[in-house]
């Protein structure tokens, strides 16, 4: 071949000229992405985005319980496919959200206005933590058309719950997301061995750590100090200052007796939509459909509360069954391709929240990182449904049963027809 054929056909490739080309060229996968954001980061703090409660081993049932579905592809015309849909009553290009996550900022100077403005130009939903380290007034001014969404814990002291919901409503937040996996804090292992206790223990680790990731070191030294603005009514006022009582609710939680009757309290105080989060009971699932919550959000709160607590797919399709379309069903854990998204849609849910997919993309590259999160989203969740034979969101979910099986369902069905009654063969004497 000569010169000129070779170079008709390779495409030269000239530097990026943007973090978004660089990104595109580098990571094409949520996998490419974590890689990137582990490189980017110190260990300990990586390990707090990554780890799980005692063993981890709700964690890797979160990722292991999509494997356990495959697909089953129709033949026919697929025309104008789009992701849109609804959510809590109101359309989205896709029918993901960002679901909250606490000390953003640790990962990079954009924190929450980067997932949130990331959010805004998707077109999704974002859920603010009351652990986030950004006043929920300044995401509002930051990110004027987005559907934001804010994380609560239930409370018992009823004067402190009413100025938190008078000040979340202040802010134009449409939705509370209600915390119901909390009672304690989950025994984080990684997190006490990298000395991210309550306060933060300075080990020889830590510091080299630090001096081996300079660039994260120089934006977390000259930026803001991490702090908790959200944590009751009271807003802000002038620089943030980080408090050793700030960190021990963040790494130690705290706990109020709160029940069904607390959840009844707030649905009558509060006018918009109502999110449960962290419910994988079925009859959970039923009696907050029974209070008029709007909707559940399925959720082990991504492995990091009771290990070995049930994997959101796995309860999935007795919970879909059980409250029968009386509530919005949202999957979060364990979601890590559009393929992922996919499934859960097919088996019932409304829509899927992710958490650590878009803290890598916001390790990985601030505000960019996260957009670039949720394009591969996007395009894997295009692609599926291509290849899986369906146009839009509603037709996956009307005919979703007919589109995935499970494997161990395959499995005992293959084993009950091989090992099933037999005709009895006739005992015949021989002749003499």
């Amino acid at each position: 071949m000569k010169l000129r054929d070779i170079r008709s056909l390779v495409n030269v490739e000239g530097p990026a000229r943007s973090a978004s080309q660089r990104l595109a060229r580098r990571c094409h996968s949520i996998e490419d992405v974590r890689k990137l954001a582990a490189a980017r980061l110190p260990l300990s703090i990586f390990d707090y985005i990554e780890g799980g409660g005692e063993d981890e081993a709700s964690v890797r049932r979160n990722r292991c319980s999509f494997d356990d579905w495959s697909f089953v592809p129709r033949w026919g015309a697929v025309e104008n496919l789009d992701l849109a849909s609804s959510l809590l009553g109101k359309p989205v290009a896709m029918p993901l959200m960002l679901s909250p996550t606490g000390g953003t900022r640790l990962f990079h100077p954009d924190g929450e206005l980067g997932a949130a403005r990331a959010a805004l130009a998707a077109n999704v939903p974002y859920g603010l933590a009351h652990l986030s380290t950004t006043p929920m007034e300044l995401v509002s001014a930051q990110t004027p058309g987005l559907r934001r969404w804010f994380n609560i814990e239930p409370m018992a002291d009823k004067g402190m719950l009413q100025a938190m919901l008078d000040r979340t409503a202040n802010a134009g937040y449409e939705a509370l997301l209600v915390n119901v996996d909390c009672r304690a804090i989950g025994h984080r292992e990684r997190d006490y061995r990298n000395g991210f206790t309550a306060p933060p223990s300075l080990k020889p680790r830590t510091v080299a750590e630090g001096a081996l990731h300079p660039v994260w070191s120089w934006r977390f030294l000259r930026n803001g100090a991490i702090a908790f603005p959200n944590l009751d009514g009271t807003i802000a006022e002038g620089p943030l200052a980080s408090t050793p009582d700030m960190w021990r609710t963040l790494l130690s939680g705290t706990y109020e007796p709160t029940d069904w009757d607390t959840l009844c309290d707030l649905r009558s105080r509060w006018s918009g939509p109502i999110v449960l989060k962290g419910c994988v009971s079925a009859d959970d699932a039923a009696i907050a459909a029974d209070i008029g919550i709007d909707a559940i959000q399925v959720s082990n709160h991504g492995g990091r509360q009771l290990d070995h607590m049930a994997s959101p797919l796995d309860v999935l399709p007795e919970i879909v069954e059980r409250v029968n379309g009386r509530v919005e069903i949202i999957v979060d854990g364990g979601i890590r391709r559009g393929s992922d998204a996919i499934k859960a849609l097919a088996l019932g849910a409304t829509a899927c929240a992710i958490g650590r997919p878009y803290l890598y993309g916001l390790a990985a590259a601030g505000q960019e990182g996260v957009a670039h999160v949720l394009r591969i989203f996007a395009e894997e969740m295009t692609r599926t449904m291509m290849l899986l034979g369906v146009s839009s969101i509603k037709e996956l979910q009307d005919n979703g049963p007919s589109l995935v099986r499970n494997r161990h369902a395959a499995s005992a069905r293959s084993t009950n027809a091989s090992t099933g009654p037999r005709t009895a063969t006739p005992n015949r004497k021989s002749s003499s």
